[in-house]
């Protein structure tokens, strides 16, 4: 039986165990305590419980050294041998959407320490350390269907957007605006539907005009 297993069974045979008191007049639960010495959880008991919160197999890691022109197909191409696919890589992007690491699914523990080995026999240039699955659910990936527009000026509104990306196929509705501080300019998201049209609008947008400013397009992955 697992230790989840077991935790259930003991808590359904004695739940008095795990039970509160209320203690008169002032409001506040009290633990029950006694006599015997509870068995203290270890920092590294701690980080394992911490880890194991996945699928099981899964390992999940975070990957340093990328920069804003790495492609998830370089970190797959990078780590061949470890079965991974282009689902199984996430950009974690900072706010300035330049990307903070690469987040990445491995199926076992073993392509995990496979990947570490790459690393290592590759120059390190890239730094690799083990993450848990809360940390991979709170990226969202952007797939190759977001654009990024860069150098938007602070006075433009989404009837400019509309104009610079006229024949483009998007959705108009996901056109959002984000200010930078100590910048004159602003940026943009654009929803596309398909990676196909957001490289579409990449290849005959990029460097375009937008009231008299010029933008650098960027498909976000």
């Amino acid at each position: 039986m697992s230790k989840l297993g077991l935790l259930r069974t003991a808590i359904g045979s004695n739940p008095s165990a795990f039970r509160t008191v209320r203690t008169s007049g002032y409001g506040f639960n009290a633990r029950r305590f006694s006599t015997e010495s509870e068995p203290q959880e270890t920092q590294d008991q701690a980080v394992d419980s911490f880890l194991r919160t996945s699928a099981p197999g899964s390992v999940y890691a975070r990957l340093y050294g990328s920069t804003r022109n790495t492609l998830k197909t370089d970190i797959v191409n990078l780590l061949e041998g470890c079965n991974l696919g282009l689902e199984d890589v996430k950009v974690d992007y900072l706010r300035n959407y330049n990307p903070a690491a690469m987040l990445v699914h491995f199926s076992s523990t073993q392509a995990y320490e496979q990947a570490n080995r790459t690393i290592n026999r590759k120059g390190r240039l890239y730094k690799m350390e083990r993450v848990g699955k809360p940390q991979w659910d709170s990226v969202a990936p952007y797939d190759g269907k977001t654009v990024l527009l860069q150098g938007v000026p602070r006075n433009a509104i989404f009837l400019d957007i509309e104009r610079f990306l006229i024949g483009c196929e998007y959705d108009a509705s996901s056109i959002q605006f984000f200010l930078r501080a100590g910048f004159p300019d602003k940026m943009a998201t654009v929803r596309f539907p398909s990676q196909t049209q957001a490289m579409n609008c990449f290849i005959t947008r990029n460097k375009g005009f937008c009231l008299n400013n010029r933008i650098l397009v960027r498909v976000l992955q």
